[in-house]
């Protein structure tokens, strides 16, 4: 259960992170967005991409593999 609660939180945290990135776009700030994209939501993504890539305890939980690119 840990494992799907931490998915969770990370996919929680990454639609925020992408709800940030449109306003800013739709206000017109696009080198505030850039900077976003570039530092704050691609830390977001690569935490969900580092919990994703982690297997769990028992194969009901698994959600899948992102193989490393």
């Amino acid at each position: 259960m840990a494992y799907k609660r931490q998915l969770q939180i990370a996919l929680d945290r990454l639609d925020q992170g992408l709800a940030r990135l449109h306003n800013l776009v739709k206000r017109g700030k696009n080198q505030e967005a850039i900077h976003y994209m570039n530092n704050d939501l691609k830390e977001l993504y690569d935490e969900l991409q580092n919990i994703i890539s982690i297997t769990p305890e028992n194969d009901q939980s698994r959600v899948g593999f992102m193989g490393g690119r």
